[in-house]
C-alpha cells in the first residue's frame, strides 16, 4: 500500500472536485433506477387497460427529463473524475522526470533507456485508468449495487435474497484473481519495458544495423522480444479471460433464479407484472456493478503494479547529493587540488584512478596523457561529481568539493565530453543550452572553436537543425559546438576530454590557439591522445592504470625520453607521412 501514498496529494488538492464528482455519479445512480418505477407504473397501468395517451406520454416525458439530468451529471462527473486522472498522469510523470533527472550517473550506468521510457509512457497510463475509471467503476460498484438491492428488496425481500445468492462466490473469485492479476501484471510491464528498449536501441543504430546488413537479425530480436511480451500477456489473459465470463455466469445465473421464482410469484399475485419487469430491469442494473467488480479489480491491479514500478524508481536516492551543510560555491577562482585520490565504479572491483595527487593553480593548464584506459577521462567527471571519489579528497581554493552546493559546484565548470552529445534542436540551441545568448556572443564562441566558417555555409546557419544526435553533422563539427557551448558559460574552470580527437591539423591548431588564449583566466585541464593538444600546457601528466607515471613541462618529459618522448615521435612521424 506504500506506493498507493504517491497519489494522495493529488487526491487531496482535488479533494473538493472529486467529491463533487462522485456525488453527482452517485444521483446518476440513483436516477437510473427511478427509470425501472417509471416502466413499472406504465406496465400496471397498461395490464389493468387503465391509461390512455396522455398518461402514456407523461410516462416517457418523465423518462426524458430523467435522462437529459442524467447527461448533465454525467458530463460533470466525468469532468471532474476522468480531469482528476489526467492531473495525476501529467504529475506523477513530471515526478518521475524530475526526479530521474536528480538520480547520479551510476544510475544510468545500469539502467535502460527503453525501461525508463515505459516507466513514462505505459505505467502512466496505466495509473491514469486505475484513477480515473477505478473511482467510477468502485463508486458504482458499491453505491449502485447497494441501491439496486435494496430497490430489489422493496419490491420482494425473498426474491432479492435468491437473487443475489452468487455474490460471495463474486467476492472471494475476485479476491483470488486479484492477486494473481498483480503478479502478471509486473511481469507485463517488465517485459513491455525490455520490447520498448529492443526497438530504441535498433531504430538509435539504424544506421550502423544498415551498414552491417543486419536488418534481419535486428528483427529477429525484436520479434523475439515481442514473442515473449505477447507470451506474458496470454499468461494474464487466462486469468483476466476466466474471471470476466465467471462474472457474467453469476450474472445469468441470477437472472435464471428471478425468472423462474419471480414469473411464479407474478403468476400467483405476490408481485404485479410491474414488480416483474422492474425487477429485471434493477437485476439488469445490478450485472454492471457485478461486472464493475471484476473491471475495477483488473484496473486497480494493473494500476498497483505500474505504481509499484514507479514507487521503486523515485524511492532510489542519489548517490551523489548535497551534503547536509552544503556551502554555496560563490566566486570559486579554481585553484583545483587532488589529494591522494582513488576511484572505483563497485565497491568490489579494481581502482580506475589509485592514489592521484596533485595540483593545478588557478589560470594554469594542466595536460593529462595516457593508453587507453588509464583513467584519464574518469579523472575528469570526478570533478563536477558526475561519480564521487572512494578514496582521498578533491580540493577547489582549499574547500573539498563535496562540501559545496552541486548545482553551485557545476555551475562553475565548463565539460567538453569525449563523445559530443547534441540534442535535435538547431546549432544556435545546442550552443547556447540553457543561457540567453545574442548572435554576436554565439557568433564569437563559435569563431573561438574553429566553428564559424563551417556554420555560414549551412543554407539556415545558426538556425540550422542538427537532427538526433547532430546526425547531419560530422563528428569533429559535434566536437567544436561542444567546445563553443563550454566556452560560452564563461566559467572559471574548463575540462577538455580530447577536444581535438576528430578535427584536422588546421582545425586542431585553432582550437589550441584558442586554448592559449584563455591562459591566465581559466583553470583547464586538457586529457587528450594527441600530444599537440597538452604540449603547450604549464604541467603534463602521464597516467598508466590510474597512476602518474612521468610528470614535467613539455620539453622535461621530451627529454625522459618515456613514453611522452616515444608518443610524440610517433605522432610526429604520422603528420609527416
Amino acid at each position: 500500500m506504500g506506493s498507493f501514498n504517491l497519489l494522495r496529494p493529488y487526491f487531496y488538492q482535488r479533494r473538493k472536485l472529486i467529491t463533487i464528482g462522485i456525488l453527482c455519479l452517485m444521483i446518476v445512480d440513483i436516477l437510473q433506477l427511478f427509470i425501472p418505477r417509471v416502466i413499472k407504473w406504465a406496465v400496471d397501468d397498461l395490464t389493468a387497460l387503465s391509461i390512455d395517451y396522455t398518461r402514456l406520454a407523461v410516462y416517457a416525458g418523465e423518462i426524458i427529463i430523467i435522462a437529459l439530468l442524467m447527461a448533465m451529471l454525467r458530463f460533470v462527473w466525468r469532468r471532474f473524475l476522468i480531469g482528476t486522472s489526467r492531473v495525476v498522469e501529467e504529475g506523477l510523470r513530471n515526478r518521475l522526470f524530475s526526479h530521474i533527472q536528480t538520480l547520479s550517473a551510476a544510475y544510468f550506468d545500469q539502467a535502460k533507456t527503453g525501461d525508463l521510457m515505459a516507466h513514462a509512457t505505459n505505467d502512466i497510463n496505466n495509473i491514469r485508468m486505475a484513477v480515473g475509471m477505478g473511482m467510477v467503476a468502485l463508486t458504482d460498484a458499491v453505491f449502485l449495487g447497494s441501491a439496486a438491492i435494496c430497490f430489489m428488496a422493496y419490491i420482494n425481500v425473498k426474491l432479492t435474497l435468491f437473487a443475489i445468492i452468487p455474490m460471495p462466490v463474486i467476492i472471494l473469485f475476485t479476491r483470488k484473481f486479484g492477486q494473481k492479476m498483480h503478479r502478471r501484471y509486473t511481469t507485463v510491464q517488465q517485459g513491455f519495458s525490455h520490447l520498448t528498449e529492443v526497438a530504441r536501441e535498433s531504430f538509435s543504430g539504424i544506421r550502423v544495423v544498415k551498414a552491417y546488413n543486419l536488418e534481419q537479425p535486428e528483427y529477429d530480436r525484436l520479434a523475439q522480444s515481442s514473442r515473449t511480451y505477447i507470451r506474458e500477456n496470454l499468461k494474464l489473459i487466462k486469468i483476466t479471460g476466466s474471471f470476466f465470463p465467471l462474472m457474467i455466469l453469476f450474472t445469468n445465473i441470477s437472472l435464471t433464479i428471478v425468472i423462474f421464482l419471480g414469473g411464479r410469484q407474478t403468476i400467483t399475485g405476490i408481485i404485479t407484472a410491474g414488480d416483474f419487469v422492474a425487477f429485471i430491469s434493477y437485476l439488469n442494473l445490478l450485472t454492471w456493478p457485478m461486472m464493475a467488480i471484476g473491471w475495477v479489480t483488473n484496473l486497480i491491479q494493473r494500476g498497483a503494479a505500474s505504481l509499484d514500478r514507479i514507487n521503486k524508481i523515485l524511492q532510489t536516492r542519489p548517490e551523489i547529493s548535497d551534503a547536509q551543510a552544503a556551502i554555496p560555491a560563490a566566486d570559486l577562482k579554481g585553484d583545483i587540488a587532488f589529494e591522494r585520490v582513488s576511484f572505483s565504479y563497485s565497491p568490489t572491483g579494481p581502482n580506475v584512478i589509485d592514489g592521484l595527487s596533485f595540483s593545478v593553480p588557478h589560470g594554469r593548464v594542466l595536460g593529462i596523457v595516457g593508453p587507453q584506459g588509464s583513467g584519464k577521462t574518469t579523472l575528469l567527471k570526478l570533478i563536477p561529481r558526475l561519480y564521487d571519489v572512494t578514496g582521498g579528497r578533491i580540493t577547489i581554493d582549499g574547500t573539498d568539493i563535496r562540501q559545496f552546493k552541486l548545482e553551485d559546484l557545476r555551475s562553475h565548470i565548463g565539460f567538453v565530453s569525449q563523445e559530443p552529445f547534441l540534442f535535435s534542436g538547431t546549432i544556435r540551441e545546442n550552443v547556447a543550452f540553457g543561457k540567453p545568448a545574442g548572435d554576436e556572443e554565439i557568433r564569437q564562441v563559435t569563431r573561438a572553436a574553429a566553428l564559424y566558417d563551417t556554420i555560414v555555409e549551412f543554407p539556415n546557419g545558426l538556425d540550422t537543425t542538427v537532427g538526433e544526435k547532430g546526425v547531419i553533422l560530422s563528428g569533429g563539427q559535434k566536437q567544436r559546438i561542444m567546445l563553443a557551448r563550454a566556452l560560452i558559460h564563461n566559467t572559471p574552470i574548463l575540462l577538455l576530454d580530447d577536444p581535438i580527437g576528430q578535427v584536422d591539423t588546421e582545425t586542431a591548431a585553432s582550437i589550441i590557439h584558442t586554448l592559449r588564449s584563455l591562459y591566465g583566466n581559466r583553470t583547464i585541464i586538457i586529457v587528450s591522445h594527441r600530444i599537440p593538444a597538452v604540449q603547450f600546457a604549464d604541467h603534463v601528466l602521464v597516467f598508466d592504470q590510474g597512476r602518474i607515471i612521468e610528470s614535467g613541462s613539455h620539453e622535461t618529459l621530451i627529454a625522459k625520453g618515456g613514453y611522452y618522448a616515444r608518443t610524440y615521435q610517433l605522432q610526429s612521424l604520422e603528420a609527416s607521412a
